[in-house]
């Protein structure tokens, strides 16, 4: 008894967080005791973010890691190395993607997206799942690359820091892993077949033999049981390890009951087992498995090169400014940057002075100063004059991608498929388990084989994969089908917000007005050379699309002078100083006091030192096919115009939106902001379609927010979607295509739903055999794959989308 008690407190007097043997001062709260105030107060925060779960990353998560036996990662201090890997850094925060060939289930997705648990240097770890990779933000101070990776090497993560290594090679090391699994349990399940017919053909062989035919059929199983449905078992256990339940707990179980089953038959002279059965099993789910694969892999490879960023760069090509798009750069090309342009590729800034905002990486807007000669990561908006760079590192469209949707940038849209979705499979596998063991139940006093027909059958036909994958798999196509059609959105919530929306706001500049087609001329005092000069410089360094028009109508002889400051003040012009003078260039009560003539066009005006010399007229022209897109959405949405310009155009707006629809003027980036907040605060659900450039914040406040694209870098992240401006009139399509993707993901949910009734109600009567259960498993899945991509391909046939 003394032995017991001795036990116990020795057990009582390990700290709950680190594992450290307590001392006399040691601390005990909620039944846990802790060696100091240290590890108290972490438990404490934990516990009090619902943040436990910490405790089930293993038995002492708290204790410093024992990094001896992991492999020597030294060369990960050589500082050109680092260069290369690294995505981002500014010497105090660092990001870095690594690929993690490991990562396999949402085991692994939790573990990896909670590193900053484990160590304090870790900023924030984001998760690829699809791709294999995982993304992490960490502080230089705190922790190295090299630590990083013995990090996750050491909790079985280990990198693949091939740097010559392409993803398809990557893929298809996957693949060949697999397809050796699917030979293994292929080779196996035709020759145990083979050595089965004479107990199929019920022949007169020697019994003898049978039992040799036994033997050898239970030797070729154990390829099968150890090595091809090893994933399955792996998958399980560390499901099970970290407290969850998943899909290939019962898949698992169903397969070592019938091995178990066969091996008892066979060695106890019952039967010869079914053997068959289990390689035929494993056989058909790796089958299932690959053909999963490769249509997903087919959809994703034409969504990674089909669906890029339609975003335009200006390059210099033999001394003339040319803009292609970003999908087209190569490394060596000199670009040239204008004010609150993305950078798309990491760069050496060659000319000018460069002010770098961040944000889009780190999510904190600090400017950067960056000299001659140093790098300017991707990712980073530019502040201030014209700059050019030259690039240095490959454009990557994932990395664009991944920068797009992180945190900062991520609206809180919940999607109810994906959560009802979440919500029956969280239940599914408790329930198919229950199911299971009642049937085998109910069955043992009857026919002790029925029962375990019965049990295996029950555990293997039923999966929420086909469920699980109807959400992703449609909206996943839809999003592939936008790509193809210019349309590119962050992420496939966006679409199931399209379904939802009650109204659409327009932006007027350079959204509902055609940029390339505008009128423009001058009035006012005659400029001379050196003035136009002045005006052409200042203008050239804004992307907004009335000073790209009033650049435009100058010569292209007229000279170009170096910018000596430059600022953008949003809805309301810019100023620069060239060589001493003062440029200002904007509305009329920006440039000065002064009084604006009523006219039917847009206005910008001009001053240098002061002196207001007249203004710029532009004549709008509205996008080709608004009018049919007004039209055909006006009966289900209401909509609204918002704009920084004066109400000269109030007239034309009204003859194509209506007269009843809202239309504003004058309206500042706060105001456009709080009229989106004002309708949802009406439980409208609200769709903001603008450039991206005074709209930044509207377009961030609404459910969904659009930037149209009109041959320029004007790409805002606060953005759920980037349209380019010839695919305009394809508006109305998106749209409706986002509310029929809704209704083919509830079609899809009752064909699962249907599915595992039917297969259920068969292999609990005992009816099912686990072999053609086996084959019904991933024939769910394949069919819910091949009805989603069917139903959402032939809508957008229809709509001449593909």
């Amino acid at each position: 008894m003394l032995e017991i008690k001795e036990k116990k407190l020795a057990e009582d007097l390990v700290c709950y967080h680190c594992g450290d043997i307590c001392k006399d001062n040691s601390i005990a709260i909620n039944e846990k005791v802790f060696c100091c105030n240290g590890c108290k107060t972490v438990y404490e925060l934990l516990d009090a973010n619902d943040l436990c779960n910490y405790y089930n990353i293993d038995d002492k998560p708290g204790i410093t890691k024992n990094y001896s036996a992991v492999r020597n990662y030294d060369f990960l201090d050589d500082q050109e190395l680092k260069s290369k890997l690294i995505d981002f850094t500014d010497g105090k925060i660092t990001t870095i993607t690594f690929y993690i060939p490991q990562m396999h289930c949402s085991s692994c997705i939790w573990l990896l997206e909670n590193l900053y648990k484990l160590n304090p240097g870790v900023v924030q770890s984001q998760v690829n799942f699809l791709q294999k990779k995982l993304s992490v933000k960490y502080k230089d101070e705190l922790i190295s690359i090299k630590e990083l990776v013995q990090l996750l090497d050491a909790l079985g993560y280990e990198p693949n820091l091939n740097l010559n290594q392409e993803s398809e090679t990557k893929l298809k090391s996957e693949n060949k892993n697999l397809y050796l699994r699917l030979g293994v349990a292929g080779f196996a399940f035709g020759n145990i077949m083979l050595l089965s017919f004479p107990e199929y053909l019920s022949t007169s062989d020697p019994e003898n033999l049978k039992g040799i035919f036994a033997y050898l059929n239970m030797i070729l199983s154990l390829p099968v049981l150890l090595y091809s449905s090893r994933e399955y078992f792996d998958s399980a256990y560390k499901g099970l390890k970290k407290k969850i339940v998943n899909i290939d707990v019962p898949i698992s179980l169903g397969i070592i009951v019938l091995f178990l089953r066969s091996f008892i038959e066979v060695v106890l002279d019952l039967g010869p087992g079914y053997f068959d059965s289990l390689a035929g099993l494993v056989f058909f789910l790796l089958i299932g498995k690959t053909f999963q694969n490769k249509t997903y892999e087919a959809l994703n490879f034409e969504r990674n090169y089909k669906s890029y960023f339609p975003i335009a760069i200006t390059v210099r090509r033999e001394g003339k400014e040319t803009t292609i798009p970003v999908s087209k750069l190569e490394i060596g090309e000199r670009i040239i940057i204008r004010n609150s342009e993305i950078i798309p590729a990491d760069s050496i800034l060659i000319k000018g002075e460069a002010n770098i905002d961040y944000s889009f990486v780190t999510g904190e807007s600090t400017l950067t100063k960056v000299n001659n000669g140093e790098v300017i990561y991707a990712g980073g908006r530019h502040i201030g004059s014209i700059i050019e760079a030259e690039i240095i590192k490959e454009v990557s469209q994932s990395y664009l991608t991944q920068l797009w949707n992180n945190s900062v940038f991520t609206k809180q849209n919940e999607s109810k498929t994906t959560t009802l979705a979440n919500a029956v499979s969280k239940y599914f596998t408790f329930v198919i388990l229950a199911i299971g063991f009642v049937a085998f139940l109910y069955w043992l006093p009857i026919s002790v084989a029925t029962g375990l027909n019965a049990l295996t059958a029950v555990l293997i036909v039923a999966c929420p994969c086909a469920l699980a994958l109807s959400t992703p798999f449609t909206l996943g196509n839809t999003l592939r089908i936008f790509g193809r059609n210019k349309f590119y959105i962050k992420n496939v919530t966006v679409i199931e917000t399209l379904a939802k929306l009650t109204d659409i706001v327009f932006d007027k500049t350079g959204t509902i007005t055609d940029s390339a087609k505008k009128d423009v001329s001058f009035t006012g005092n005659d400029l001379n050379d050196y003035e136009k000069s002045l005006v052409k410089s200042c203008v050239k360094s804004s992307t907004h699309p009335l000073s790209r028009s009033i650049y435009e109508y100058f010569d292209t002889m007229i000279e170009e002078f170096t910018l000596e400051s430059f600022e953008e003040i949003p809805g309301k012009g810019i100023k620069s100083l060239i060589e001493g003078n003062e440029i200002k260039i904007g509305s009329s009560n920006f440039v000065k006091d002064y009084d604006e003539e009523s006219s039917d066009s847009t206005a910008v005006y001009i001053s240098i030192n002061n002196k207001v010399l007249g203004s710029f007229q532009i004549k709008n022209v509205y996008r080709s096919g608004l009018k049919e897109v007004v039209e055909s959405l006006s009966s289900k949405y209401k909509f609204s115009v918002i704009s920084g310009d004066k109400s000269s155009e109030e007239a034309n707006l009204k003859k194509i939106f209506g007269t009843n629809a809202p239309i504003y003027f004058n309206q500042s980036p706060q105001e456009k902001l709080d009229y989106i907040n004002a309708l949802q605060k009406e439980n409208k659900t609200v769709l903001m379609v603008g450039d991206g450039l005074n709209d930044a914040g509207a377009l961030k406040q609404s459910d969904a927010g659009i930037s149209i694209s009109e041959n320029i870098n004007n790409f805002s992240p606060a953005c759920d979607g980037i349209l380019e401006a010839d695919s305009f009139t394809k508006l109305k399509d998106f749209i409706n295509f986002s509310a029929v993707s809704k209704n083919i993901i509830i079609v899809s949910f009752i064909i699962s739903f249907l599915y595992n009734v039917v297969g259920i109600y068969f292999a609990v009567t005992g009816n099912l055999s686990p072999l053609f259960a086996a084959i019904l498993m991933p024939l769910s899945s394949i069919t819910v794959v091949v009805f989603t991509t069917a139903a959402t391909n032939l809508f957008a046939k229809s709509k001449r989308l593909i």
